[in-house]
Formats: C-alpha cells, structure tokens, sequence
C-alpha cells in the first residue's frame, strides 16, 4: 500500500562523520574514540554526528556563546575552551545566574507535581541551607524569587519555549503521526491529550505533546476537530503529511458513525494525502481491557476492599505491601478512578489475589459481607481475570519498549493472539495449565466441594477469550493491512522481491543485491541504516521508512503522562487553567532541554 507512494523531491541526507568547521561553528571537538562530539563547553558527549543534534544540543544549553561573533573572537573563545579556563558561569552576571537557577527550580517543581506555593517553601529551605552552611552567599537567594505568582509565568515561558522548539521541528517533519488520549481525568472535568510522532528527513523520531483540549468544552466530535486541526496548523504541519493515528477504543474516538477517526480520515482523503493507518489497542491496553474480562464487577467489589483496609486496617502488618503499592500509584488520599484504574492492572490484582485468606479474615473481623468468598463463580472469575490481565499487563509492558517501530511492536501484537488461540483450545479441554490463579482457586474448590463435578463452565471463559480476540483484531486490522510495508522496513534483505509490488521491486533487487549498504543493515540499527540510505537511489523504500518510523510504536508517552496524573491527582486538582495544565503535562512528558538563554533573555526583557 505505502509501496507506490506519490513521488516527491528527496533531500540529500548528511554524512554521519564530523565536520572541522563544527569546532568554531558550535565548539564541539571530535573526542578522541572518534564516536559522537564532545562539547567544550560542559565536556559533555553528543553522541550523535548530525549536524542536527550538535546544532540542537549547542542553541538549547550554550546559544549565549553568540555574542562572540567575530572571526577573531571565535578563535580566541575555542581556544580559551580547550584550555579550560572559561565556561559559561564566568560569563554570566549574577542577575542571569539567578534567573536561570529560578528557572531549573520551577521545572523541577512541575516534574515532581508540587503546587505553585511550595517555591516559596524551596526558598526557605534554601535560605535555611546557606545560613548554617555558606552564610556569605545568602544573599544570592534575594534575587531568585519564587513566590507563587512568578512560578506560575516561569512555568509557561517554559512551555511556551518547548513549544516553539516542537514547531520548528515540525516543520521539517517527512511524515507524522497522532495519538488520541481520552482518558485523563482532572477533578471532574475530562480532557483529550494529544502526542505527535514525527520523523525529518535523517529519520530522527520526536514524540511530545502537541496539546491538550478539554472535552467538557469540545464535547462534539466537529468541535474537537477543529481544535485538533488547529494545533496542527500552528505546528506548520498539514494533513497530507498524517501517517497515522493511535487512539483508546472508546466510542467517543472508534463510533463507526460519529467517531472522532472516522470524521479525521474523511477529512484526510484526498488525492494528495496518504491513507492514514489507524489502531486503538495500544493505549491504556490493560486499562480498556479489563472491562472487557471483568464479567461479575470484580474490580469494584475489591475497590470497597482497598477502601475499607485504608480506613480500618491501614495498621495491620499484612496489608503493608499492598498499601505501599497503592500509594505509589497514586498517593494516600483515596481517589475512586484513579484507584479503580489502580485495580484494573494485572500485578495489582495478583498482589490482591494473593492476600485473599488475609482480607476475608479482615472482613470477618470488621464485620463487612465475605458473600463472594463462598461464591464458586465469583472465585473462578477472580482467578481468570487476574491470569488473563496478568498476560495484558506483560504485553502492555512489552509495548512500553520505544524507539523499535512499529513493526516490532506488531509482531508482540501477533504473538499475543497467538496465546489467545492457546487459551482458547486450553480452556475447552479444562487444561488450567497457562491459568495459575485460576487452576488454584479450582484445586481449592474441589477439595471444598469433592461431590460436585462441575466447578467451573468452560463456555463461559472461552466467550470471554473469543471476545478479546475480536476485540484484537478489529484494533489492529489496519497494520495487517500494511504487513507487507512491516515487513519491508524490519526485514528488507530478506524480503523476497516478488511479493513487493512491481514499483518498488527494482530498488529493492538492486538494494539486496549492493554488498556494503548489506555490511551497514548488518551493524547498525534499524533507523541508523534507513538515515544513511540514499534518497536519490532508493526513493520508494526511504518512503516507506519515513511512514513507518512515524507511527507509534510503544504507548510510553502516553502512559508516562498517566502515570503523572495519577501521582499527582491532588495537585493538578488545584485550581488550574487548561494553560496551566497543559504546560505541566509538557514538561513531564517531553525529552527536549528548554533553552535556557532565550528564557533568561525574555526575563531580562521583561523587567527593562
């Protein structure tokens, strides 16, 4: 399918070799393994050789060096670097030393999720710290200001800056991707988080947030369209270069009628744009799933458990581990969502499942129903839904592994309904082998019950199984749709030239057959080969990689901003605008460095 794609014009991709006019140009220097380039400046090792990176790594921590731009001036810079005895804290005054300082310490705020009063409380402590330790530097601390008000604009001048650094990478993008996320729940209003994953012409991978929208705002599929195409206009990027989209499998993004993916794919057809790639299993796998299995309300039978053992036994040694673990998640106040989407992940309920004696007993002792526990269909449920979410969770953590493409993560995809098809067979002829806690709550109950002879249906399961495997198939049937193109990409030496289509079976006859480009697959990765294939020679193929690297290959960002907002529920709780929101989902999902001297010159601006 993306074999025969609309020809356009390739740019030439660098060479990954050093460049002598790099020293001047971004005051780096070929280390001496000959690998990366080594920064003069904080000594630290850019491991890649484009020209890209360098650049990138030098306008992010060291654009301040700009001001020496004469010839003569650069010269005499290098070589004060390469001596050592200049860095960037000489050259900074101590109104800039402090505002960057102020900076780092907003960011590391908003990372960890405290609340924007609590800079004030850093100060103190600080001041505390100098007085006893460096009382001559006390004075420092009267120019970093903390107060609630100023980390509240830090935090979006940070974010405005990430931001722009996401834009103008954007543009350079040769194809992009889209995950949909509605599953965050701030306080009682719901909010729709967007990723984007795109690829430049070097096959470098940016996944980051591109914005949030608030539903109770956008509640019609129309409205957030329009949000959505409005972010990406502002990213410089248009709909024909869309690959893919990733989204949950809830209605409001699958409805076969009024879908968000049905109403974006009606609006990406057109001759110039790419058939967009669409499969809704790989966010929140465990999370959606479990609605699917959890056939008695398992889930919310065990939440009122948890409720009660975090009111009424939170001193019992045997619930020790499980409240730690709870509060982990999601912290010592009692959240219901967050701590039903707590329960609905496979190694949570196998810690739960393993204190069952231990919280029937607890029951008992606080005098709360122990009905389910003489329940043989509600203890044979128990079982099968922690083994069967025990396996979701391993695929989910397999899927979590980024930066392996997506067709790697289509083979993990395969391999798990492969199991299924297992369970299927295992099931019908009573074999509880590949199902632990299952097979032990039944051994238990014909001990209990020796005189009946049927413990458990195995119809019962097997539907249950069956639905899954539908549910996987119809998440993912449009990458069986391009399993070939997978195949290309993962595999193009072996991939036999007559099962390609005819456009694309004279490049890769003549690229199985050119030994050194045969010598490069074999050393380097996946995405190192495809940077390094000429576009001029290998037009379709480079194509193909473009897309594929694009779509989303793991659910790590996603689940990284879940797990923020789990951690930090109370406090992003607070009263927040949709701005403020978005910007402390950006700093705790993003990879970039926010470029420290733009923001300490917009400070310095800000205070003429």
């Amino acid at each position: 399918m993306w074999m025969t794609p609309k020809r356009s014009k390739m740019d030439v991709d660098e060479a990954l070799v050093f460049r002598p006019e790099w020293t001047q140009r971004y005051l780096v220097v070929e280390p001496p393994e000959g690998d990366g380039a080594l920064c003069l400046v904080c000594r630290r090792l850019v491991a890649s050789t484009r020209e890209r990176d360098v650049r990138r790594h030098y306008e992010a921590e060291h654009e301040y060096y700009e001001r020496y731009v004469a010839e003569g001036d650069r010269a005499a810079l290098v070589e004060r670097l390469r001596q050592g005895d200049m860095s960037l804290s000489t050259l900074l005054t101590p109104e800039e030393k402090a505002a960057r300082a102020g900076l780092g310490l907003c960011r590391l705020l908003a990372l960890k999720g405290r609340g924007w009063a609590e800079g004030d409380f850093v100060h103190q402590c600080m001041e505390i710290l100098l007085k006893e330790v460096l009382p001559e530097h006390v004075g420092v601390l009267q120019r970093i200001n903390l107060s609630p008000e100023i980390t509240r604009q830090r935090i979006l001048s940070i974010d405005s800056n990430l931001r722009c650094q996401l834009f103008n990478r954007a543009r350079q993008f040769k194809a992009y991707s889209l995950a949909l996320d509605d599953q965050a729940f701030v306080a009682y209003e719901n909010y729709l988080l967007v990723f984007i994953r795109g690829v430049g012409h070097d096959l470098e991978v940016q996944e980051d947030l591109l914005t949030i929208i608030n539903l109770t705002h956008h509640f019609s599929v129309g409205a957030l369209m329009s949000a959505i195409l409005e972010s990406l206009q502002r990213a410089g990027l248009s709909l024909q270069r869309m690959v893919g989209l990733t989204t949950t499998h809830t209605l409001r993004m699958i409805g076969e009628n009024s879908g968000l993916v049905s109403y974006m794919r009606e609006k990406a057809v057109s001759p110039n744009c790419w058939n967009v790639i669409h499969y809704s299993g790989f966010l929140h796998l465990e999370l959606l799933s479990s609605y699917d299995i959890d056939i008695n309300q398992i889930v919310n039978t065990i939440s009122e458990w948890i409720v009660l053992i975090k009111t009424r036994g939170v001193r019992r040694p045997e619930f020790q581990s499980l409240l730690t673990e709870s509060e982990s998640e999601h912290g010592e106040r009692i959240n219901g969502r967050c701590l039903n989407n707590w329960l609905r992940r496979g190694k949570s309920l196998k810690l739960i499942f393993s204190l069952r004696k231990e919280i029937e007993a607890f029951l008992v002792s606080v005098g709360a129903t122990t009905v389910h526990f003489t329940d043989k269909q509600w203890l044979c449920d128990f079982g099968f839904l922690v083994d069967v979410m025990n396996y979701l969770q391993e695929l989910s953590e397999e899927l979590q592994t980024s930066k392996v493409f997506a067709a790697s993560a289509f083979d993990h995809i395969c391999t798990f309904e492969s199991k299924l098809n297992l369970f299927q067979r295992h099931i019908e002829e009573k074999n509880l082998t590949d199902f632990p806690a299952f097979k032990e709550v039944v051994d238990e109950l014909k001990q209990q019950y020796k005189e009946d002879q049927k413990i458990f249906d195995p119809d019962r399961y097997q539907m249950v199984i069956s639905r899954l495997q539908k549910d996987f198939e119809r998440h993912f049937k449009d990458l069986r749709f391009i399993k070939k193109d997978l195949e290309l990409f993962s595999n193009p030496f072996n991939f036999k030239p007559e099962y390609a289509p005819i456009s694309v079976r004279v490049e890769l006859t003549k690229l199985q057959a050119n030994t050194s480009l045969w010598n490069e697959y074999r050393v380097k990765t996946l995405g190192q080969f495809y940077a390094g294939l000429p576009a001029e020679s290998y037009p379709i193929i480079k194509g193909v990689a473009y897309k594929v690297a694009s779509l989303f290959d793991s659910n790590q960002i996603c689940e990284k901003a879940f797990s923020y907002l789990t951690r930090n529920q109370h406090t992003l709780s607070q009263p927040l605008t949709d701005e403020h929101l978005q910007a402390l989902f950006r700093v705790a999902t993003t990879e970039m460095v926010p470029s420290w001297d733009d923001l300490v010159r917009g400070i310095n601006e800000a205070n003429l």
